[in-house]
């Protein structure tokens, strides 16, 4: 069964090209390491929250904005295999390919597929 890790980052709003940059290439790397498909999402309309949101989430600051992303995966086995090769590929160097972020305040999660529309 297909396997979804998820993403949510806060990205300093003046490097929307350097997100879309990145993600580009990540995205080419996760799918020669076993990804079905990935998706990045620039925020559009994401409120701030009383209790929770998640622009809280990520401590988003005043000049960022909230992305949103995920990566679909033929298995978690798939995903555990092509996470380790990902990391370790030579293009995803952060001296290579720096994250145009704060990579300290990203929330990630690997999730099974329990329903799908």
């Amino acid at each position: 069964m297909a396997y979804v890790d998820g993403f949510v980052a806060a990205v300093p709003t003046a490097n929307r090209d350097a997100f879309i940059e990145h993600a580009t290439i990540a995205a080419e790397v996760m799918k020669e390491c076993g990804a079905i498909r990935t998706v990045d999402c620039w925020g559009d309309d994401v409120p701030d929250g009383e209790v929770t949101s998640f622009p809280m989430a990520v401590q988003k600051k005043d000049d960022e904005t909230v992305v949103f992303s995920w990566i679909v995966w033929p298995s978690k086995e798939v995903r555990d295999a092509g996470m380790k090769k990902m990391m370790e590929h030579p293009r995803m160097q952060p001296d290579v390919h720096p994250m145009p972020f704060d990579g300290k305040r990203v929330i990630f999660g690997g999730f099974e597929i329990i329903s799908e529309g």
